[in-house]
């Protein structure tokens, strides 16, 4: 019997979902999408439309590495991150809705300091929360700084793909280095960095631990290593009144607070994401 995208799609749907994938509609969108070389207006208009068996064929294999625990950002190569379109490799973390904060966050510091804002997006990975800084608040200039050659390459990828090349530049940087006398002055440095400690690797689901990369994982013993140097090495970076804002994992915020505190910083504040986790700890530099 014939298959149409309609049918294909809504049985992709029900693979994912009973193996337990959250997101399987979002997913077998995506999959079907990728797999027709069609946009998501071009499938939704296509619904009526019968698939060639070739096609259900390569629905049926990426469906399979799916169910084997590799990621669909990873699959298909792009991910959506605050409206932007973005390559994904797997030298780079894939964007995650936890990080939005962080950059609405970034937006709103970045519109504080005004025309001409410098921000540094440190730990940038795929580039996504400079970038979503950059694309919404147009005077500002962004720095994405990366130490992997290979996410440093999926940044500047980025930064071509949603034409910000006039307005954000790709550096590489060490984060555990003391920034070089070229990296100064900013507003706002905003950074997700790694803070999974590392005992707990091992025991993540396989999609992250097998197939994200390590480097943009681990946080020492406790997962606080990154909080610890950048917020001592990274403070001269800063202008007087700019911002350091972290995202942290589950449970760190009060620990990355007692960081800032120790290092200077004032006006320290916590911010929460959707799910009600204390996920964005800021602080600024005031003297």
């Amino acid at each position: 019997m014939a298959t149409t995208y309609n049918n294909l799609f809504l049985d992709t749907r029900a693979r994912l979902k009973k193996a337990g994938i959250e997101a399987a509609q979002l997913e077998a969108r995506e999959l079907v999408c990728y797999a027709a070389d069609k946009s998501r207006e071009q499938l939704y208009r296509d619904m009526s439309l019968y698939v060639s068996a070739e096609l259900e064929k390569r629905v049926d294999d990426l469906v399979r590495r799916r169910l084997a625990g590799e990621p669909v950002a990873y699959i298909i190569g792009e991910w959506e991150f605050y409206g932007l379109p973005l390559d994904i490799s797997q030298e780079v973390l894939i964007p995650r809705t936890d990080t939005e904060l962080l950059a609405e966050r970034g937006i709103a510091r970045a519109k504080e300091a005004g025309e001409g804002a410098r921000v540094l997006d440190l730990c940038a990975g795929s580039g996504c929360v400079g970038l979503a800084v950059a694309a919404n608040v147009p005077n500002c200039r962004v720095v994405l700084g990366e130490l992997s050659e290979g996410a440093l390459r999926t940044c500047k990828q980025n930064v071509r793909r949603n034409q910000l090349n006039a307005r954000v530049t790709c550096l590489s940087v060490d984060a555990l280095e003391a920034p070089s006398s070229a990296l100064w002055d900013f507003d706002v440095i905003v950074c997700n960095p790694p803070y999974i400690p590392t005992g707990d690797i091992d025991g993540l689901e396989p999609s992250v631990k097998d197939y994200e990369p390590r480097m943009a994982l681990d946080g020492g013993e406790d997962g606080l290593d990154f909080y610890r140097v950048i917020a001592a090495k990274w403070k001269s970076a800063l202008r007087l009144g700019g911002a350091l804002v972290f995202e942290v994992g589950i449970g760190q915020a009060p620990q990355v607070e007692d960081i800032l505190a120790q290092n200077g910083y004032e006006n320290i504040q916590t911010a929460q994401d959707t799910q009600g986790i204390w996920r964005v700890v800021e602080g600024t530099v005031n003297s």
